[in-house]
């Protein structure tokens, strides 16, 4: 990946900010795209200090001004986006009620940031892609997409499956462009970020116990497939989406 720019959004923490510390490891610029500006500092100053390359921009991917402005600053500054990982979303702050107490608001918001964001992003950097010939997107999806549901989650579930909808249409409508587009449907994933008392306790006792592998998935164990799927070698994978979660599901 030496070279690449990566823009990685909402990589102020959790899974995003290991997928930005990571591709700078392997020589790629990491673009921190993360409505929190002190977080999005904080992750690019840590790349930085370990050597790496890393660029803080503040942005709200559910506003289109906010991800244009933060595609052309990535663009003034490295003439190239190489690589897209669309990893902002709503979860912890959502609430956890049944399908009839779901408010219009919420509802909304949620598909906003988690579905349109990943569609303002796309939208601004394909142009860009599309002259370089090559180009790598990678959509996270979850993998609650193939299990049965949690009870009370409805919006959430809604935009992860929608990701994959996105993934196999722009696979097939950018593949000719050099560009492939890809989703990953992580499990249920521990990260330096607090989760509820619930969260926790559901994967100890329910999560773990139902995986082949059955031990707490940690971000280290999505990296992996991030950095693959954003790589050379990954040029005729396209369209797919690839489940890390321990094997408590298949596809």
């Amino acid at each position: 990946m030496e070279g690449r720019v990566c823009i990685i959004t909402g990589s102020g923490q959790g899974l995003g900010r290991a997928f930005a510390k990571s591709f700078a490891a392997l020589g790629a610029v990491s673009i921190i795209a993360e409505i929190n500006a002190d977080n999005a500092k904080r992750v690019a100053d840590e790349i930085i200090e370990s050597s790496g390359k890393a660029l803080a921009i503040e942005t709200d991917v559910a506003n289109s001004d906010s991800v244009q402005a933060m595609v052309e600053r990535t663009l003034a500054e490295f003439g190239r986006i190489d690589v897209l990982v669309n990893n902002a979303a709503l979860l912890q702050s959502i609430s956890r009620v049944p399908v009839d107490e779901i408010s219009n608001e919420e509802w909304d918001n949620v598909l906003q940031v988690n579905v349109t964001g990943a569609f303002y992003c796309v939208r601004a950097v394909v142009g860009t892609m599309r002259k370089a010939g090559w180009g790598r997107i990678i959509n996270m999806s979850s993998d609650t997409v193939l299990l049965p549901p949690p009870l009370t989650y409805a919006h959430y579930i809604t935009t992860k499956a929608a990701l994959v909808g996105l993934t196999r249409e722009l696979a097939r409508e950018l593949g000719p462009d050099g560009i492939t587009v890809n989703a990953i449907m992580p499990g249920s994933t521990e990260t330096e970020v607090e989760q509820s008392e619930i969260v926790r306790n559901n994967r100890a006792k329910i999560v773990v116990p139902r995986q082949s592998i059955p031990r707490v998935e940690v971000a280290e164990d999505v990296v992996g497939a991030a950095v693959f799927l954003a790589s050379e070698e990954a040029g005729f994978i396209t369209g797919q989406s690839l489940p890390v979660n321990g094997g408590i599901a298949f596809v």
